[in-house]
């Protein structure tokens, strides 16, 4: 099926117009037009090969809404029609200790990537979302309520489960003080997960320019982490601390904030190790971290966000904008989020509809 998309051929490459093909659905998959895709900074690390396992071309965005346009003869959970969303991973092993409890991101032999990856029968590369279709089994693809606002899910699909999954596992509610270090596009969405959950939330920022947007996002309190004072009377106070900072940065400072039996959970991915004293640790202060979350859990954070009203500050960006918004993000110049919207590709490309199997659902 044929695809049409942006991709890097190299490191550091530009995204440029690039036509492909999708793998051919199967029974069980659920082909989907794509409406809009978040855009993720680990997308620019992958670009610019920053972890060092980068397979090109490729075609990144794992922040995907759109909308079903046909369905496999054995599908049974979609429809024609149907609003859904893919994460991260479109695959797993699926019989691992991990698979079985529902936490397919720690797959035992390692998840399928939505983009960067291989497909697990075929090996056909995968390739992400920037671009206008996608072909995925039914049971890696998650449901979106026709009443949510859909360019704001989007990056839920991976900032929104990264830093819910955490708060959830640890149980941030009612009657605990939980830091959010970073006002970003984690840490945004962090900050109203934290507050819908119950918690009094402590906002850390290396600006004072952000202090009045993390108050509108839920923050009870805004700290400038830079000052040393201010940070000095916050040690020994969080019960838990979200870490969503993706440049290298000081975790002793972080340990310094968590009350005993406190834990600092990093979310963020900077391309440089990061250390601490193990002095720092002394009571039983814990540095832990997470991934996105399983399908059932993003599952059950889409229906929370649907419910409650809760999306991420997003600007809309058209796909031929994608290297500006690269260089934006880099400069952490967006509130707080960029998708593409895929009616921006040129009608020309409209081709790749033709190719499209009849649904059999």
């Amino acid at each position: 099926m044929k695809a049409v998309g942006y991709a890097a051929d190299h490191a550091g490459a530009p995204l440029g117009h690039f036509e492909f093909e999708r793998r051919e659905p199967g029974a069980n998959d659920v082909t989907i037009e794509i409406l809009y895709c978040g855009v993720c900074h680990s997308d620019i690390h992958y670009v610019n090969n920053d972890w060092g396992r980068s397979n090109y071309p490729v075609v990144p965005g794992h922040e995907i809404v759109g909308r079903v346009l046909s369905v496999g003869d054995k599908v049974t959970r979609f429809s024609p029609g149907d609003t859904v969303g893919v994460g991260c991973f479109v695959d797993s092993c699926r019989h691992c200790f991990a698979c079985d409890e529902g936490e397919e991101q720690f797959c035992a032999e390692g998840p399928t990537m939505t983009y960067g990856g291989f497909e697990r029968e075929s090996q056909h590369p995968t390739f992400g979302g920037y671009s206008t279709n996608y072909v995925v089994d039914e049971k890696y693809t998650l449901k979106i309520s026709e009443q949510a606002d859909l360019a704001a899910t989007a990056p839920l699909l991976c900032a929104g489960i990264t830093t819910w999954s955490p708060l959830k596992r640890y149980q941030v509610g009612p009657g605990q003080l939980v830091g959010v270090m970073g006002l970003g596009g984690l840490g945004h969405i962090g900050v109203k997960f934290a507050k819908a959950f119950g918690a009094e939330v402590v906002m850390f920022t290396t600006s004072t320019a952000k202090t009045e947007d993390a108050k509108k996002l839920g923050a009870d309190h805004v700290v400038l982490s830079s000052d040393k004072e201010t940070m000095k009377a916050w040690s020994n106070r969080l019960d838990f601390l979200l870490d969503t900072v993706s440049a290298p940065h000081d975790l002793n400072k972080n340990l310094r904030l968590l009350k005993r039996d406190g834990v600092c959970c990093l979310v963020g991915l900077p391309d440089q190790p990061l250390s601490f004293s193990p002095f720092m640790t002394a009571g039983r202060k814990n540095i832990t971290g997470s991934m996105m979350g399983g399908i059932e859990e993003t599952q059950e954070m889409l229906d929370f966000c649907a419910e409650h009203g809760i999306g991420c500050d997003v600007e809309l960006i058209d796909i031929q904008s994608i290297n500006t918004a690269y260089e934006r993000v880099l400069k952490s110049d967006v509130k707080y989020r960029f998708v593409i919207d895929m009616a921006s590709f040129n009608s020309d490309n409209s081709a790749w509809k033709q190719s499209l199997p009849q649904s059999q659902g």
